[in-house]
């Protein structure tokens, strides 16, 4: 957006801070919708990973992720943490595909390196591989920006502890502090995921990554749905921030994550598709059923038991605060200039139009109507650091 340029809204188009997506698998995009009535640990081993598997193809990756890129712009998300494959390659052609249209991009090389939790065709062949190749990503980020630019960013990425050993966990966390890189992963996100890791250190995930050097003010972990209130404690005194996905607990989360009671606590939160585990590329759609899960959680779900019983008090969120998760909650959780539109700030907005403008005028009302109504085709322009990277 040129500073000697001014662009004039419609009557019914409004200003929003784009969208920041916290926890985006890159390769199951292909995926998306599929499978979503198994139990996790299945639908990774007969779906996810021989999908993931395939990006060892350029060709395939690079169809996938010229793709995905200009889906995620259309949808509002001007920055995305996304989670790669064990291939570097292919990795490089997501940070490419990100900057070639303007998306703001935070990418890692997926580390995953355990015989036990990892098929042999896909996975890293020892820690030192894992390591090795996750610094190398590193420096072709670095390399990307001297020949092309952008706004990419490598991230550490375990990819949960089930899939690495204890060799590569701590690697990560020493690379993170030597480059001073923001980390990924998946914490507490299933019965399944929360219990194994139990099992093999006597301890939660959280205390887990945390011995390993993984919990920083630059981390952001996924899910969340098991943590207890001293694994938040830990998180919150950290600074790590927790990548909430709504539609994916939904399938895979087996608990609904009490956001209300973890912003009051002043944890950082923000909110995340989880393609493939959820379905859809859009935070809007996201923010709906945030909305919903926490309703779900303050009501409860067994009839029989008395309402009094049933749920968990004061878990409702309004959609101010859903709205609020996916622009400055993210922006917080990775420490950027962004979600909110003032001096400062980086210009990264959508014009949205609303379909039904003559129905109110109040700005709460409008804001409302929007988040719940708002499709991909309602969205006119987004801009990333003012610069217009999709038109409608």
């Amino acid at each position: 957006m040129k500073q000697d340029h001014l662009l004039v809204l419609a009557s019914d188009e409004y200003l929003l801070p784009g969208f920041i997506d916290l926890h985006i698998h890159a390769p199951q995009w292909p995926q998306a919708g599929l499978a979503l009535d198994r139990p996790l640990n299945e639908w990774l081993d007969q779906y996810t990973f021989p999908l993931e598997a395939r990006y060892q193809d350029t060709e395939f990756a690079q169809q996938v992720y010229e793709r995905l890129v200009p889906e995620l712009l259309a949808n509002g998300t001007t920055t995305a943490l996304y989670f790669g494959t064990i291939h570097n390659t292919a990795n490089l052609i997501l940070a490419k595909a990100a900057i070639k249209f303007g998306q703001r991009a935070l990418i890692g090389k997926v580390a995953m390196d355990n015989p036990n939790q990892t098929p042999e065709y896909y996975r890293d062949d020892s820690a030192k591989v894992a390591l090795q190749q996750t610094e190398q990503f590193i420096q072709q980020v670095e390399a990307l920006h001297v020949d092309i630019g952008g706004n990419v960013t490598p991230v550490i990425t375990p990819r949960f502890i089930p899939s690495c050993t204890d060799e590569t966990l701590l690697g990560l966390g020493q690379l993170a502090q030597r480059y001073d890189l923001p980390i990924q992963s998946h914490c507490s996100e299933s019965n399944w995921e929360h219990q194994f890791v139990i099992d093999r250190f006597g301890l939660h995930d959280a205390q887990v990554l945390d011995k390993f050097g993984l919990l920083t003010n630059r981390s952001v972990m996924a899910h969340a749905t098991q943590l207890d209130t001293q694994d938040a404690a830990l998180f919150r005194s950290r600074g790590t921030a927790i990548a909430h996905c709504p539609i994916s607990n939904a399938y895979f989360g087996n608990g609904v994550l009490p956001v209300n009671r973890l912003l009051n606590q002043h944890n950082k939160v923000g909110l995340g598709s989880d393609i493939s585990g959820g379905y859809s590329p859009s935070l809007y759609e996201n923010c709906r059923q945030a909305v919903q899960s926490a309703r779900i959680l303050e009501d409860g779900v067994d009839t029989k038991l008395s309402p009094e019983k049933r749920g968990v008090i004061n878990s409702r969120i309004s959609m101010k605060t859903a709205f609020y998760l996916a622009t400055t909650g993210g922006a917080d959780s990775l420490n950027i200039p962004a979600g909110k539109i003032e001096v400062g700030k980086m210009a990264d907005l959508q014009i949205v139009q609303d379909q039904n403008n003559c129905f109110s005028v109040d700005p709460a009302d409008v804001l409302e109507r929007l988040m719940y109504q708002t499709n991909r085709n309602n969205i006119k322009k987004v801009f990333v650091g003012g610069q217009l990277v999709h038109q409608n």
